[in-house]
């Protein structure tokens, strides 16, 4: 397998409209690693899908390149489709049909053994419950059995667009499990989504898009970099708030307590000690995908007004 799963170069789709030209994704240059789970991220209307549907062949770029597993796509689509798996949209199944009735005729369709549902139905989870009618299910187990359904093929690669969308947190803990123990098995999975607390608990990599546009990419742990916030709480928040601005330190109020950014905790508290101010705590503050999304997508919109 390549080093890179998926890889875009200047990919750009514009839709004509009444008022003019749409551009959804503009010149995104994507590199997804091969293995692990990739987060693809992003507020809704960010060119996510458009992007997802340009790989797949079901809709035509503008202009750019893409490659799927080493293969330039659309053009050697044909070539790479059996390796790559994707949810796109709901999932279309019998409703009258059990689970595994639904697999069956979907391995049988495509030529691969029987075998292969059963490993598909134990890999999503659904062991006992693949003979229960597919209306029976709930939500979490309706996308289960669609992840299901695109493992039969055994692919390298899993596409998957906004797979907890309308879940429960059961549901989406389901599917959190799923996509990491696909990721831990050596799939590599692109996971579009908006739910970024999820994310972070499944991802080694992400990229982030806002207005078609890539804002950030990288692994996990350099996106976050290093983290100098705390969290203090003193008695007298001004008398310290005050303090660490004479000190030059970086602080503000937020919640009862001080955002504080330093590197070295030891010597703020010498500076409070020193004025008579006395921690009743000094905790850092871990540094989540989340806050750092919301503050790339909020910069972004501020340029884009």
């Amino acid at each position: 397998m390549p080093d890179l799963a998926i890889q875009t170069q200047g990919l750009r789709k514009e839709f004509r409209t009444r008022r003019g030209t749409r551009v959804a994704v503009s010149d995104l240059d994507l590199a997804v690693p091969a293995g692990g789970v990739h987060g693809f991220l992003g507020p809704n209307g960010s060119g996510k899908t458009t992007t997802i549907r340009m790989l797949l062949g079901l809709a035509r770029p503008t202009r750019g390149t893409m490659r799927l597993l080493g293969e330039p796509v659309p053009d050697r689509l044909p070539a790479v489709i059996d390796r790559v798996g994707a949810v796109v949209e709901s999932p279309k199944f019998s409703p009258n049909l059990t689970g595994r009735q639904n697999l069956l005729l979907l391995s049988r369709s495509i030529g691969v053994p029987d075998t292969r549902v059963d490993a598909a139905v134990e890999t999503v989870g659904l062991t006992g419950r693949d003979r229960d009618r597919y209306k029976a299910y709930s939500l979490g187990m309706k996308q289960r059995l669609a992840i299901a359904a695109t493992l039969l093929k055994e692919p390298d690669l899993l596409i998957l667009d906004e797979p907890t969308n309308g879940l429960d947190p059961a549901g989406i803990r389901e599917i959190r499990e799923t996509i990491r123990g696909l990721g831990a098995a050596g799939v590599t999975v692109l996971l579009s989504s908006h739910i970024l607390a999820e994310v972070q608990q499944v991802c080694t990599s992400a990229t982030i898009v806002g207005h078609g546009r890539l804002l950030a990419s990288g692994t996990v742990e350099d996106l976050l970099g290093g983290s100098t916030a705390h969290r203090l709480v003193v008695p007298d928040l001004p008398a310290a708030l005050a303090a660490l601005s004479a000190a030059g330190v970086p602080a503000t109020e937020q919640d009862g307590a001080l955002r504080v950014e330093t590197d070295d905790p030891a010597a703020v508290t010498r500076l409070l000690a020193a004025r008579d101010l006395w921690l009743t705590e000094l905790t850092p503050v871990r540094a989540d995908l989340e806050s750092f999304f919301l503050q790339l997508t909020a910069a972004d919109r501020e340029d884009a007004a």
